[in-house]
């Protein structure tokens, strides 16, 4: 008897000329998938195409050149991974800040600015190999306060109980709400403007009311942050952004 030959494996990855621009992109296949997927990770590991079960290399391909142009422009927005050294350029609450040495070996981080131009600075002290670590540090606690501060602000208008919040280095959400109560935010909110951070804080608190995104979700929601849909289209075309600092 003639056994049915089996369909040939995925490669790991294609790679696709996309007007002189030549992208890599990792398959992922997943049997439970019900369509193919093109994402772009948070984590700067390059774009990855989940290819549903009965899947194959040749539509894969197809899919993904039928995508190019989307795929390009989301890379562009994204930008190149950013690195939290002296000279560097980074948004503390949706503001341009350069990142300097202060000069002294102990301290903390400071805001400033340049004594001759105006330009917002961010002073930190130590040796430069250390400067990274202590500016995500310093975004992380400015993250938490200002969260903390906006959630309890937001919860205690509805009535709600908050039972923790944590600020964490989330990839695929800005926030989250346990069935619990605790809430959990991205501290890359600290580089947007404030009204952002306003927003995803109040939508997590109006999960507290409302475990779901239906329409009373969403009016509870901008009940408490009016700016709702504003906040929602700034994150869709510069959340992915916020993602390369650090």
């Amino acid at each position: 008897m003639l056994l049915r030959s089996r369909r040939k494996a995925l490669p790991d990855h294609i790679e696709i000329d996309a007007d002189g621009t030549a992208l890599r992109i990792r398959l992922r296949p997943n049997p439970r998938a019900k369509r193919y997927l093109l994402r772009i990770p948070a984590d700067h590991s390059g774009p990855v195409l989940t290819v549903p079960g009965g899947g194959d290399l040749a539509r894969a391909e197809r899919f993904v050149r039928q995508h190019t142009g989307w795929l390009l422009e989301r890379l562009t927005i994204r930008g190149d991974r950013v690195d939290l050294s002296a000279g560097t350029i980074v948004p503390v609450r949706g503001e341009d800040h350069e990142i300097r040495a202060s000069g002294k070996l102990r301290g903390l981080v400071q805001q400033s600015s340049d004594p001759e131009t105006g330009a917002k600075i961010l002073l930190v002290p130590g040796a430069d190999d250390h400067i990274p670590r202590k500016v995500e540090t310093w975004l992380k606690a400015a993250a938490k306060a200002e969260l903390t501060e906006a959630a309890f602000f937001h919860a205690q208008k509805i009535g709600a109980k908050i039972n923790g919040l944590t600020v964490r280095d989330t990839k695929s959400r800005w926030g989250s709400c346990a069935s619990n109560g605790k809430l959990s935010f991205s501290w890359r909110l600290i580089l947007a403007p404030p009204e952002i951070l306003d927003y995803v804080a109040a939508h997590e608190v109006a999960h507290l009311r409302e475990m779901n995104h239906s329409a009373r979700f969403w009016s509870l929601c901008q009940q408490l942050a009016p700016q709702t849909p504003s906040a929602r289209l700034w994150l869709k075309q510069n959340g992915l952004r916020l993602h390369g600092y650090g």
